[in-house]
């Protein structure tokens, strides 16, 4: 588990990823790729976790934009 963890962050942090990209791609549930990073991860490696961190916030506050983008396309036929 710590060795996902560390996975999973490295990840999320060279791709710019988002918890549900990360999950997809490890064939995981976003829950479990929530409790890794949050968790797991600060007794693993704190720099790390302060490095996916950033990323994460980064992709929250976004979030709302990337669902207009979803809504837009939907309605649209994209």
């Amino acid at each position: 588990m710590e060795a996902r963890a560390q996975e999973l962050a490295l990840y999320i942090i060279e791709n710019k990823a988002t918890v549900r990209a990360a999950a997809s791609r490890f064939g995981i549930s976003k829950s479990t790729v929530h409790k890794d990073l949050s968790e797991r991860l600060p007794a693993i490696n704190r720099r790390l976790y302060q490095q996916v961190k950033e990323v994460l916030n980064e992709n929250k506050a976004e979030r709302h934009i990337r669902g207009g983008i979803a809504t837009r396309r939907k309605y649209k036929g994209e």
